[in-house]
């Protein structure tokens, strides 16, 4: 694979350098304040969206129509390069742009692109994402809160739980149970909803690293046009499934936490408290070269899946394979740099040493990356199943009607 710019994209990277010399941020958040969904720095965030948005770099490769340029894959990625050497806010619009408007972009009808896209691409409006539940985290198929047709609305009343930014969000989107005697992965549906209307409550969920970037959000009888759902009524799971293809797509190296393998060799390469180089150590030296071969691993995983949407292709379900390495690499990474400060090393200063502190922001918020959008057991299923062709293991689910498994 040839990873050098065509003539094309190299024009591109110095059309894109040129102007975020003159227009991206030139000081960093402090180390602690904000959380990794920048919520906690949300007017920063929403500035920097907008200028973005004003120049077509907010989405690169959505149509113009919507904001986009038309551009390719690759030049998001430059963009995402070329953005990176600057300390920029964290991205608070992961989940409205990556998975929500990617999704509505997919099965909503065009007045509603027309209302929503813009306001989000701008970072005027957020959206946040109810999939989980207390009894359905790893198999989504075990969602209960329910919607009973009434005319032409539908009154939505259940509970979801790790909703990620719905304390500061706008819209949202929710998969729901219609049809409680059908199979359960037959019976769900899709829709989007306001989340100001009445009957639901967010109580944000506070994280060991103090942030509360998710939440609870329960529902009481919250009533939801028909004309707001996406895809058919019982197909919501097939909607869904597109939700988290595009959630395990908008998952990668540079995204995750602000910290690569870079930094942690940088933070080897210091004398730490006993005296020594961390690099000098062999048997620190080999745990850095196991870190870097799997950051490799993933960049290269995702060059290949980038080439493929590059190539009109949709990302199939190997997508899973650069999330379920990513999520224990950044835990591994921060965790090898805390223990090379010593006892330090746990010993929270975000003043008088900011390196450490991004460490321990990344090791704290990296154990709930392998549980969002599929923890890694389930990741290591699909992989084994639909990537392998390994047997599947027998399920006892299928063909039974969802009231009847719940009973």
């Amino acid at each position: 694979m040839d990873f050098d710019d065509t003539p094309e994209d190299a024009v591109f990277r110095a059309e894109v350098r040129a102007w975020l010399a003159k227009h991206a941020p030139r000081h960093a958040p402090p180390p602690g304040e904000a959380d990794a969904e920048g919520f906690a720095l949300l007017p920063l965030a929403r500035q920097w969206q907008t200028a973005k948005a004003e120049a077509g770099y907010a989405r690169i490769g959505w149509p113009v129509a919507y904001g986009g340029r038309g551009g390719s894959v690759i030049q998001e990625v430059i963009f995402d390069e070329e953005q990176r050497r600057f300390p920029l806010p964290p991205d608070a619009f992961g989940i409205s742009l990556g998975m929500c408007i990617t999704t509505l972009l997919n099965w909503a009808a065009p007045e509603v692109l027309e209302r929503f896209v813009a306001p989000a691409l701008r970072g005027e409006e957020i959206w946040c994402q109810l999939f989980s539940e207390p009894s359905a985290g790893s198999d989504l198929g075990n969602v209960r809160t329910r919607a009973v047709r009434d005319g032409d609305d539908w009154i939505v009343t259940g509970q979801k739980v790790w909703t990620t930014g719905a304390h500061v969000s706008d819209w949202g989107t929710i998969l729901v149970r219609t049809d409680p005697g059908a199979e359960k992965y037959a019976g769900l549906s899709y829709f989007w909803f306001d989340m100001r209307s009445p009957g639901v409550e967010v109580r944000p969920i506070r994280q060991a690293s103090g942030h509360a970037a998710f939440n609870e959000v329960f529902l009481t009888d919250v009533r939801i046009p028909d004309s707001q759902r996406l895809g058919e009524v019982g197909g919501g799971w097939k909607v869904a499934i597109s939700t988290l293809l595009n959630e395990r797509m908008s998952v990668n190296e540079a995204d995750i936490a602000n910290i690569t393998i870079d930094d942690v060799v940088a933070m080897a390469r210091k004398v730490a408290p006993d005296g020594r180089r961390p690099i000098d150590d062999a048997a620190s030296r080999a745990r850095l070269a196991s870190l870097y071969v799997r950051s490799l691993g993933v960049r290269y995983s995702r060059y290949r899946m980038l080439t493929r949407l590059a190539q009109g292709e949709e990302p199939g379900p190997e997508a899973a394979m650069g999330k379920l390495v990513l999520g224990r690499n950044i835990q591994d990474m921060a965790r090898f740099a805390m223990e090379m400060r010593g006892p330090a090393g746990i010993i929270v200063d975000r003043q008088g040493d900011p390196e450490l502190t991004e460490m321990q922001e990344a090791w704290l918020y990296a154990a709930g990356l392998r549980i969002a959008g599929g923890t890694d057991e389930i990741l290591r299923n699909t992989i084994a199943e639909r990537v392998l062709g390994l047997p599947q293991e027998t399920r006892l689910d299928r063909g039974i009607p969802f009231n009847q498994l719940s009973n």
